[in-house]
């Protein structure tokens, strides 16, 4: 929201429509007061006011939440509404939607009632896995409830009449008042230390809200959850509804139907047993009729009558499949001759000798390229060598002596200049066909174009 901010009035009422709907607190709120300007809109939705001494607020119910309603609202009844706060934009005024609403008198229980069930659901005890099956035929019935009341009386009655075997055993309890909810704890407790009970009735007859609040205490719904038989709840009528019903493993509409839930009727298995026997004796009835008839088939069958007969026929049948046999042991032999004729006239068609000269002859022929090949690498390299030797020979001092020059040795040394030589030193010039022994007699230095000398060739005396 801007500063100075101009608004207009939709804008303002969706605003403030959005902010009532964000705080949670709003979202699910009881609100006591009387009723005033009760409308029933002919739509089936609820119009009205709810006010007290110092303010009032509006009030919408739509059809779908007040259709379960269980009493008639009017002006000036005290009630307890259930619902949440938010705003009419069109209207730009404020309200409560109502979901539930109670009179005033039986809110605060209500109220109770309903956070405890939410308390307890939100801890899974009323989890439809944790609910046990009864025993379809127990021994022992364990029964938690006045020992004076009706309740009583009808449970015993019911068991007697359709389970006689089962044995009753009464934990005495108050069901109504401020010790009944310790008083059904105890007498819960205490069925449960019998190790041979098989099922467990728990509950009382009818009655107002007030007395059936017993079964509405945390403390019984606790106890009936933690037993260790599986429970039966069996409080009030059929539209009475207590957290002992939840928490239980089977809610009974009323105590005589509680009973009859715990046992079987014992008439109606002696009937369910008679029925089962007469079902096995017409079945044994009719396997035996049919067994009979089949052997009585056999008996007269042509297979009875002559059974020479049908040895003669396997026999026959026996015959016929080996001549069948030694035909077609016939027929594959002759095919595998003529496959074995063709093979070998094929044999015959590519002999070995045959292909022994052709390879012969594929050999001679690779052998004598082999060969012409050789002799062409041969005079390949017959004519580089030779054109290697004529350039070898063309660069050989041999070569240049024949045109007139000599090589002039110092002992073992090629001497190029005057200036190792001294008068008197020996020499030795090779020409081309041979050498000679000379002394040196006379040194001449010969002068280069710039003024330095040059070296002529010396004086010789040959020996």
């Amino acid at each position: 929201m801007k500063p100075n901010q101009v608004w207009s009035v939709t804008e303002l009422n969706r605003w403030i429509k959005w902010v009532l709907e964000r705080e949670e607190r709003l979202a699910d709120v009881w609100v006591r007061g009387e009723i005033s300007n009760f409308v029933h809109h002919t739509s089936g939705h609820m119009y009205f006011t709810l006010k007290d001494r110092d303010a009032r607020i509006k009030v919408v119910m739509f059809a779908s939440y007040n259709r379960f309603l269980k009493f008639l609202p009017k002006d000036g009844t005290k009630v307890l509404v259930r619902g949440s706060i938010s705003a009419f934009e069109r209207d730009g005024t404020y309200q409560l939607y109502a979901r539930d609403m109670q009179p005033d008198g039986l809110g605060s229980l209500y109220l109770a009632f309903e956070q405890l069930k939410a308390k307890l659901e939100a801890e899974g005890l009323f989890a439809p896995e944790r609910k046990r099956p009864l025993p379809q035929f127990p021994k022992r019935v364990g029964v938690v409830t006045s020992p004076t009341g009706a309740a009583i009386r009808d449970i015993c009655t019911t068991i007697r009449r359709r389970f006689p075997q089962a044995e009753i055993v009464i934990a005495p309890a108050l069901v109504q008042g401020a010790e009944a909810p310790a008083s059904i704890v105890a007498a819960i407790g205490m069925i449960n230390r019998c190790t041979d009970i098989d099922v467990l009735i728990v509950g009382r007859g009818g009655g107002s809200i007030e007395e059936l609040w017993a079964f509405n205490e945390e403390v019984v719904a606790r106890a009936i959850a933690a037993s260790r038989i599986p429970v039966i709840s069996a409080v009030g009528h059929e539209t009475d509804f207590t957290i002992a019903d939840f928490v239980a493993d089977v809610r009974a509409a009323t105590p005589t139907a509680a009973a009859e839930l715990a046992v079987p009727h014992y008439l109606e298995w002696l009937e369910r047993v008679k029925q089962l026997d007469l079902r096995m004796h017409r079945a044994m009835r009719g396997q035996v009729e049919e067994e009979r008839e089949r052997l009585t088939r056999l008996m007269h069958s042509y297979a009875m009558r002559q059974p020479q007969r049908r040895l003669e026929e396997a026999q026959q049948r026996l015959d016929d499949w080996q001549m069948r046999l030694r035909q077609a042991m016939g027929k594959l032999r002759d095919r595998r001759k003529e496959q074995y004729w063709h093979a070998a006239e094929r044999m015959r068609r590519f002999r070995l000798s045959d292909r022994v000269a052709a390879k012969r002859e594929q050999a001679l022929r690779m052998e004598e390229r082999l060969h012409q090949r050789m002799e062409e690498r041969l005079a390949t390299a017959r004519s580089a060598w030779l054109a290697r030797l004529a350039q070898l020979d063309a660069l050989s001092p041999l070569r240049v002596m024949e045109r007139g020059y000599s090589l002039v040795y110092k002992g073992e040394r090629l001497v190029k200049s005057v200036e190792p030589f001294a008068i008197g030193d020996e020499l030795m010039v090779r020409l081309k066909d041979g050498s000679i022994t000379a002394h040196v007699t006379e040194i001449v230095r010969e002068e280069k174009a710039d003024g330095s000398e040059k070296d002529r060739t010396a004086n010789t005396d040959a020996v």
